[in-house]
């Protein structure tokens, strides 16, 4: 997969061409397509580095919708737009795995700021090497966190695929397990500045990740509420 390889779907061919360009000019590999039958072609035959992804399509389509069905087989960064700056839509597009949610009309140049900056937390999962004395794993009720390989194996053997905001979190909180964490911290310690607008965005990716982690996410063990504070991750490291 090509680092600097950009997929955008979205409905509105002048959208489509002015990304194309901008992007291109900025020194990315663009490719851009109308729908999400379009999508799934391009990402069968080749892999991108991040999806800017319209929430309204032709089709009978909607980009949630689309987001939903990403989620369950890639970890791809994706960048929603829209036109409609709804607070329920955006909280749904990050509880379902959006990195970052951007409002039409929006500037270019906080566009291309924001992938950069989904790129580079997603590229320092990857490829930043451990301090001295940092564990590469860790282990916790069974399960099994690589950091190195950016890796979740579940207490079954099973790979448990994670976005890049929800490794972050998991890693945020077996890095101070036990130290309860308010959601100012957690937006300072994640560095995701999709949460930086509301507090909900934060309980969106917390639900996310407990669907994933914990046996009942209706009764989290691991990840508990600490009422008008925050959060304290629980679980015992070995």
């Amino acid at each position: 997969m090509d680092t600097d390889r950009i997929l955008v779907v979205d409905d509105d061919p002048r959208i489509r061409q002015m990304l194309v360009r901008y992007f291109e000019d900025s020194g990315y590999k663009v490719r851009a397509v109308g729908d999400g039958a379009e999508m799934r072609a391009e990402l069968a035959k080749t892999g991108y580095a991040a999806i800017f992804l319209d929430l309204v399509l032709p089709k009978g389509e909607n980009g949630l919708e689309l987001l939903r069905e990403l989620r369950n087989t890639s970890d791809v960064p994706v960048l929603m737009l829209t036109g409609q700056d709804d607070i329920t839509d955006r909280v749904v597009g990050l509880e379902l795995g959006a990195d970052d949610y951007i409002a039409k009309p929006f500037h270019l140049r906080e566009l291309l700021a924001r992938l950069r900056t989904v790129l580079r937390r997603r590229n320092a999962c990857l490829t930043t090497p451990h301090s001295s004395g940092e564990e590469e794993c860790f282990h916790f009720e069974g399960w099994r966190l690589d950091i190195g390989r950016r890796r979740l194996t579940s207490p079954y053997g099973e790979d448990v695929p994670l976005t890049t905001g929800e490794f972050d979190m998991l890693l945020v909180f077996l890095r101070n397990t036990g130290r309860v964490l308010s959601r100012e911290t957690l937006m300072e310690m994640t560095r995701n500045r999709s949460f930086e607008a509301f507090d909900r965005a934060i309980d969106a990716q917390i639900a996310r990740l407990r669907k994933k982690i914990e046996t009942d996410p209706k009764d989290p063990s691991l990840i508990q509420s600490v009422r008008g504070v925050g959060y304290v991750f629980t679980a015992q490291l070995r």
